[in-house]
């Protein structure tokens, strides 16, 4: 009974030695084996791994990527001495779990610290060179890619990759952004003022043109108009010449009668002469004329 309770224990004090002898190391996951406080080993690979128990311990660290990301805007001032709020991120990740290790003592807050300062700096050097429009879109993608390469150079040391470097957004202070407002707002008003006065000039000088062509149109159609009655009227009295030319007398005896008729429209017409007048020389005529056939 003795002995097998004696065997036991001792499977289970197996069990026990076996079960902390072994470990996993996920495919998220780094892997540091320390021995009496000395790095042994470093594991990248997933699978299942053994250790001395109690001699050696494990501690894991990951292998995604992570996001450092600032809790507030930092204010940077730019070439122009104008300060701006910028709110950044940062993708980083352990490449080197020994170097992360020896570095940091491999706690993530001292490395975001570490980080946080880098970036910062690199930001503040790359803003002070570059006016306020080259910050917010003129050369925001190579400011970016330059943060990145010169956070990598010294995130290197302490075994940590930059991935990238993020702008998300730069804005103005309250401060500066409204008196920014209110320039860009009396230049739209310079500007508008500009285009309106263009505008007027351009339309009295079209109104001025179109004046121009109508009385040009008017004064050539009036042209025309004297110019064709004058032919007309030309036409007109070459014809009537030639055909009372054909009879001089009788011209001159149709004139008496308009002259006759327009004259005594009106038993109220009133016409006083001199008897032997010529306006009464086809009266004459015809009084003279009744008598001889009379006789």
């Amino acid at each position: 009974m003795r002995a097998l309770n004696f065997v036991a224990a001792a499977i289970a004090a197996l069990l026990v030695l076996l079960g902390t002898s072994i470990f996993t190391v996920d495919q998220r996951q780094h892997a540091i084996i320390f021995q009496l406080g000395e790095v042994r080993d470093v594991i990248a690979e997933p699978g299942l791994y053994f250790k001395w128990p109690m001699i050696q311990n494990v501690r894991y660290f990951d292998k995604r990527i992570l996001t450092l990301d600032s809790a507030e805007p930092e204010r940077f001032i730019t070439s122009e001495k104008k300060n701006v709020l910028v709110d950044s991120f940062v993708k980083w990740r352990i490449v080197d779990p020994k170097l992360y290790y020896v570095s940091v003592a491999g706690d993530e807050a001292r490395a975001k610290t570490r980080l946080s300062q880098t970036v910062n700096a690199g930001l503040r050097e790359e803003f002070g060179k570059r006016t306020v429009h080259d910050v917010v879109s003129g050369e925001r993608d190579k400011i970016m890619e330059d943060m990145r390469l010169k956070a990598d150079l010294d995130a290197r040391k302490i075994g940590v990759q930059i991935v990238d470097v993020r702008v998300k957004r730069v804005d103005l202070p309250t401060e500066v952004s409204e008196s920014v407002y209110r320039r860009m707002e009396a230049e739209r008003k310079r500007v508008a003022n500009e285009l309106r006065s263009q505008g007027s000039a351009e339309a009295e000088k079209i109104r001025a043109d179109a004046d121009k062509q109508r009385e040009v149109i008017v004064a050539e159609a009036y042209r025309d108009a004297q110019k064709m009655k004058g032919e007309g009227d030309a036409k007109a009295a070459a014809t009537y010449a030639q055909a009372f030319n054909q009879n001089p007398e009788f011209y001159a005896f149709y004139r008496s009668l308009e002259a006759y008729r327009n004259s005594f429209k009106s038993k109220s017409d009133v016409i006083v002469v001199e008897p032997n007048s010529d306006f009464f020389k086809y009266m004459k005529s015809v009084g003279k004329g009744g008598d001889k056939s009379g006789k």
